[in-house]
């Protein structure tokens, strides 16, 4: 594996992107975390330089923005040597549609978030990938990409549509050596989970499903869906019991 590698994350201020840049940090990676909370992502590179990170920087960043998104990305990749090794595309919020309230605002919100985002993140980092011969993206979806969670189509459609994102690009990439990982993760505690009042099945600690990520990239998964009991769930096609179990 080689050494200093350069990971850019969004979403790192807090829950999974924070956890997976702490796991990163202690190997001595070289970090770009970017976050909306600049306070709390200044805490998270503290944490990351504690646990061996060779160097953090850390990007105010709206992932919606595509003019900033490509800035951030252009100077995460101007840093050291130049390049990137590792992208992660995890930014995102989870709400209801609140279809009763007869607008439109609230569920755009979350597919121009978990959707554009995405796009904005991954697609500036491409060129250099493609220049290099080499990189890894990595896309976090939800287990909401396989069954739709009632109250929230607005988030179920768009881990679908990342979900299949990451499947075309991997398709049109990977004779350019870039590698795609779709994470879809059940319930992993974290201030998106914390606000949950139902019992969550399989709930998993975070540092726990941060390591156990990280080792899917490593060996090029292309669709990583954890904890493992859901997968065994969707494939016996037992999802919408489990859903049910929550109700």
């Amino acid at each position: 594996m080689k050494t200093n590698q350069k990971i850019f994350i969004t979403g790192a201020s807090s829950g999974i992107g924070a956890a997976m840049a702490i796991e990163y940090a202690k190997r001595g990676s070289i970090l770009g975390l970017a976050a909306r909370r600049k306070e709390k992502l200044e805490q998270i590179a503290q944490e990351c330089l504690d646990q061996g990170a060779n160097h953090v920087e850390t990007y105010s960043l709206d992932v919606t923005d595509a003019d900033l998104s490509e800035k951030t990305a252009k100077e995460f990749m101007e840093l050291g040597e130049k390049g990137i090794d590792i992208v992660v595309a995890n930014a995102g919020i989870a709400i209801s549609d609140r279809l009763s309230k007869g607008e439109s605002s609230r569920i755009n919100h979350v597919l121009n978030t978990n959707i554009l985002g995405v796009t904005n993140t991954i697609i500036p980092f491409i060129p250099k990938m493609k220049e290099q011969k080499q990189g890894k993206c990595v896309i976090v979806s939800s287990l909401a990409g396989f069954n739709p969670m009632p109250y929230h189509g607005g988030y179920s459609a768009s881990k679908i549509a990342v979900r299949m994102l990451a499947d075309s690009w991997r398709n049109t990439l990977s004779k350019h050596n870039i590698q795609f990982t779709t994470i879809c993760p059940g319930f992993i505690k974290s201030e998106m989970t914390d606000v949950n009042k139902f019992h969550m099945l399989f709930l998993m600690e975070t540092d726990v499903a941060a390591r156990k990520m990280l080792r899917a990239i490593d060996v090029g998964k292309k669709t990583y869906i954890l904890p493992w009991q859901w997968r065994v769930l969707i494939n016996l096609n037992l999802f919408k019991l489990a859903q049910k179990l929550l109700a």
